[in-house]
């Protein structure tokens, strides 16, 4: 079976070797992907970007690569396209029209209702197979769209948990983000807020990120242990800083106490601001608040980011509450993803 796969993310990436690992081996992935998967047709360090102003100056080479992956469709048995909403669904509304009758299938889906409610009906019509990985998303869909929660794909990589916390913090972790621009935007306040506490201070590095990269995006590290590992990581540490993104759902699932931070460009905040009306921008936090009152995690963001602000959330942190609602938060997502994923792909 030939399946061409659009997935531009890392993140996407890590969820798609789990997914592979549950196919048959005559799977075949065209398209893009980590190349550890096979022959991607671009580098997917040629395809990272932060914001909405990144995006705009990269409209072209996305119009040509959305164009040459529509090509490609005409000789697969199955498109499989992976979060990327920006690129996935346009490409999606193409294939469709082109090729009526081959199947899509769209897993991480378009977070609709975050924002953009009125892609709801343009994605049923669309997509063949919706896999979801929010059990509260398909409340936002009709009674008859072809939507399945499918499980949470982190709960296929992350195989252990805390069940108990140390009573001293001794090793904190800083995780800035994997894009250069956040990166560059936290590190300095990491840096300030590293001195500032008595622990073990351990920053985690994208595993993607070459020497190249590491020299010229992070610069001196003294004062931090460099880590690799996400969740080993996490795991062994009793605290952490960590920028909005997958990585503070991570954390919350293996039940590391953390605080989001989340610095973006002043047009691109502005914009978000006012398309997206959510009270919370930590995925963990939007779901907790799906079964439960309260939130489970502080979040800053822009201006708020400061080093004052960090330290005091960090003093009067609840830990032990953190743990059990990070445990509640597992039996409401249930399982992984991958299995349940991987028949609908091979189902005839």
């Amino acid at each position: 079976m030939k399946i061409l796969v659009s997935a531009l993310e890392h993140s996407a990436n890590i969820h798609l070797k789990s997914l592979k690992k549950e196919l048959s081996s005559d799977v075949e992935f065209i398209g893009i992907f980590d190349r550890d998967l096979g022959e991607s047709i671009v580098d997917l360090r040629a395809l990272a970007i932060m914001g909405f102003v990144d995006a705009i100056k990269k409209l072209f080479f996305f119009i040509k690569l959305n164009n040459e992956m529509l090509n490609l469709a005409k000789d697969v048995d199955k498109v499989l396209l992976i979060d990327s909403s920006g690129f996935n669904l346009p490409l999606a509304k193409k294939i469709k029209k082109k090729y009526p009758n081959k199947e899509i299938i769209y897993y991480i889906l378009p977070q609709a209702w975050a924002w953009k409610k009125k892609r709801i009906p343009i994605l049923e019509k669309t997509i063949d197979h919706l896999a979801s990985i929010l059990p509260f998303e398909k409340d936002y869909y009709s009674k008859t769209a072809p939507i399945t929660y499918v499980g949470h794909p982190l709960l296929d990589q992350i195989c252990e948990f805390k069940e108990t916390l140390r009573e001293e913090v001794k090793k904190i972790v800083f995780m800035p983000g994997s894009r250069k621009a956040e990166i560059k935007k936290l590190l300095p306040i990491f840096r300030e807020l590293q001195k500032k506490l008595d622990a073990e201070s351990i920053i985690i590095i994208p595993k993607h990120f070459s020497k190249e990269d590491i020299k010229e995006v992070y610069g001196n590290l003294a004062g931090f242990k460099i880590a690799y590992e996400t969740h080993e990581t996490l795991l062994e540490a009793d605290f952490a800083f960590i920028c909005s993104g997958t990585a503070t759902l991570e954390a919350s699932l293996i039940g590391t106490p953390f605080i989001l931070t989340f610095i973006a460009k002043g047009l691109d905040y502005f914009i978000a601001s006012r398309l997206v009306k959510l009270e919370h921008i930590g995925l963990a936090n939007i779901m907790f608040s799906k079964f439960k009152d309260g939130v489970l995690h502080p979040e800053f963001i822009q201006k708020d980011v400061t080093l004052e602000n960090l330290l005091k959330s960090y003093n009067e942190y609840d830990r032990e509450k953190f743990l059990s609602d990070s445990k509640s938060l597992r039996g409401y997502l249930k399982h992984g993803s991958s299995k349940t994923v991987a028949k609908i792909v091979e189902k005839s």
